[in-house]
């Protein structure tokens, strides 16, 4: 499979050129310094990377799927685990494909990246929130990412392990040196590059994938958007909620995120090293997606649900309850009625959980910045939280990735 086939027309979904050049409000230009709206070349390239998958590691499985898969896949752990010089007479396509991702870019920065960590660790749950119920759960409103999802059978297999998936990629991309060359954050990210690939090349094959439609599967431009959201959307959504983020901050999440999507295998040029280029590179990403339909429906109804699987060792029941009330209330805080209903969420839910909270959160974190001690205190508090959100979404079972985050 050529991952990299570029056809010639533009994908059906992809609005057209002239439907992109609407007007920029006056003070998001000012904060952008630069109108959304996309130039000609910057819309011929998102249009682009919807036929342009990961080519390193699409080959990578070209040659797994003609040597052995099983045998190919045991020397990509032992390479992704120890080295690709512990792998004796490693073939050229693995050696190649390692040399490649071990060659941490000049740009990287790790000081910056263990900073972005840190904040992350401090915003605590507030964090998850953001990317739970409005990166995700907004996500789905956009129905060409959703079309992966239900041709590999997300709609049956449970969102709940998907989303413990996704949770724990997070957390292991976010630790103290997850991204290191061995650490859990840069091998759980090369494991869902390959998972991406095979997917990639399993769906490209079936008769159900609509290519002049949809595409490339899990193509560059989604893979982009999709990793924008991480960054920009959980820094704008932060604020929202009333954490305030300094411009210092905002680039060490940029900059974490960056780092983590090129190891994804996003080309450097969907890279946004600061928070305005990522809204400017997030919104032409968007402008290629097809409106909410009944996949949007499906997911969103399957992922509010989520909450009523948790597990706890106490009042299990009432604290299900509670944290599915406060998920939908979550979303409902970004998202208004229309969306709500397009998502399948119930009518009448009302952003009560952000609006109680909020001034309280505005003035802990603030105090943060005043209190000598109080933000390294919550930057324990907050990683210990996520870590225990975490757990409740595998229980005793085993933390393990085993499908893409989507």
């Amino acid at each position: 499979m050529n991952a990299s086939a570029q056809p010639p027309a533009v994908p059906e979904r992809a609005r057209p050129y002239a439907k992109t050049q609407a007007p920029t409000p006056y003070l998001l230009r000012r904060f952008l310094g630069r109108p959304l709206a996309p130039s000609e070349a910057e819309y011929q390239a998102a249009t682009e990377g919807l036929w342009h998958g990961d080519p390193a590691m699409d080959s990578l499985v070209d040659w797994m799927y003609d040597h052995g898969t099983r045998e190919g896949r045991a020397l990509f752990e032992q390479a992704l685990e120890q080295g690709i010089d512990a792998v004796p007479a490693a073939p050229e396509p693995l050696r190649s494909f390692f040399e490649r991702v071990d060659r941490r870019p000049d740009w990287v920065d790790p000081a910056l990246i263990d900073e972005g960590a840190r904040f992350i660790h401090r915003t605590g749950l507030t964090a998850t929130y953001v990317l739970r119920d409005l990166a995700l759960m907004g996500g789905y409103l956009l129905s060409g990412f959703n079309q992966s999802l239900v041709l590999t059978g997300a709609l049956s297999q449970g969102t709940a392990r998907r989303v413990a998936e996704t949770g724990k990629w997070w957390i292991d991309c976010t630790e103290p040196g997850g991204l290191d060359r061995f650490g859990e954050g840069f091998k759980t990210t090369l494991r869902v590059r390959l998972v991406h690939s095979l997917v990639r090349r399993n769906l490209s094959g079936r008769q159900e994938w609509d290519a002049a439609r949809w595409g490339l599967p899990l193509c560059q431009t989604d893979m982009a958007a999709t990793y924008l959201g991480f960054s920009v959307v959980m820094l704008g959504g932060l604020r929202k909620l009333g954490v305030p983020v300094t411009g210092r901050e905002a680039r060490a999440v940029m900059h974490l995120w960056s780092y983590a999507c090129w190891v994804m295998g996003v080309d450097e040029q969907w890279l946004a090293f600061n928070e305005q280029d990522g809204a400017v590179r997030l919104h032409h990403c968007l402008m290629t997606q097809s409106r909410p339909d009944w996949t949007s429906r499906e997911l969103g109804a399957a992922l509010a649900r989520e909450p009523l699987e948790r597990h706890f060792k106490r009042f299990q029941g009432p604290r299900r309850r509670l944290l599915y009330r406060q998920h939908l209330s979550v979303s409902r805080y970004f998202l208004d009625r229309e969306k709500m209903g397009q998502l399948g969420l119930p009518a009448g839910v009302t952003p009560w959980y952000p609006l109680l909270t909020l001034v309280p959160r505005l003035l802990g974190y603030s105090a943060q910045r005043w209190l000598p001690g109080l933000e390294a205190w919550q930057r324990r508090r907050g990683r210990d939280a996520q870590h225990r959100a975490l757990a409740s979404m595998f229980g005793d079972g085993e933390r393990a990735v085993t499908e893409p985050p989507l």
